[in-house]
C-alpha cells in the first residue's frame, strides 16, 4: 500500500506537534509551519504519518491511504 499526504499549508499553525511525534516523516520550517505541501510517507513510516496528523490540533494534514504513487 501507497500513502500520499498533503498539508494545507494555510491551515497550519505551527504547533509542531506532526514533527515531534514523527519527525522522519513532516519537518517544519524555521518560522516552526510544516510547509510541505504534497508529499510521499515512504514505506515502514505509515504508522508515524497517521499519528502526527491525528496530533495536529487545526487538522492541517491530509492522509490519502490509497494512493498510487508512481
Amino acid at each position: 500500500m501507497s500513502m500520499k499526504g498533503r498539508v494545507e499549508e494555510d491551515l497550519c499553525m505551527g504547533h509542531g506537534m506532526c514533527a515531534a511525534l514523527a519527525p522522519g516523516v513532516y519537518e517544519v520550517s524555521d518560522l516552526g509551519t510544516n510547509d510541505m505541501g504534497e508529499f510521499v510517507v515512504t514505506a515502514g513510516s505509515e504508522d508515524a504519518a497517521r499519528r502526527g496528523a491525528r496530533a495536529c490540533p487545526e487538522r492541517a494534514i491530509l492522509l490519502d491511504e490509497d494512493a498510487h504513487v508512481g
